[in-house]
């Protein structure tokens, strides 16, 4: 049984707004939306991980970055906070600040 585009093979993804995102798909074809991209007739770009693609792009293009990496980031500002404080009350919140920074950067390599 083939249904309105899609391949016969393929499984209908279960969706409670499946049917709008199809139709404005559809639409958007026969208005001409995806004509004359950048790229196309192209192969898209190999990926590594297909599953968290679009993840991981979103993910990039607002400037995330792996816990370790914030985290060792984290840990600079605070060292160099704690050059330029002389508040000695502080001081030991900052001090407080990078053990628990550390704690959780050891964890967060631990879990890879």
């Amino acid at each position: 049984m083939h249904d309105g585009g899609r391949a016969p093979n393929m499984r209908r993804m279960d969706h409670p707004l499946i049917d709008l995102i199809n139709a404005k798909i559809r639409a958007a074809e026969k208005d001409g939306a995806f004509d004359n991209l950048p790229g196309q007739g192209k192969p898209l770009a190999p990926c590594d991980d297909p599953e968290n693609a679009v993840f991981n792009r979103i993910m990039k293009e607002n400037g995330a970055v792996p816990e370790p990496v914030a985290l060792t980031q984290e840990l600079a500002r605070l060292r160099a906070e704690l050059l330029d404080c002389s508040d000695r009350t502080e001081r030991r919140r900052i001090i407080q600040d990078m053990s628990m920074a550390e704690a959780r950067l050891e964890l967060a390599r631990k879990r890879g």
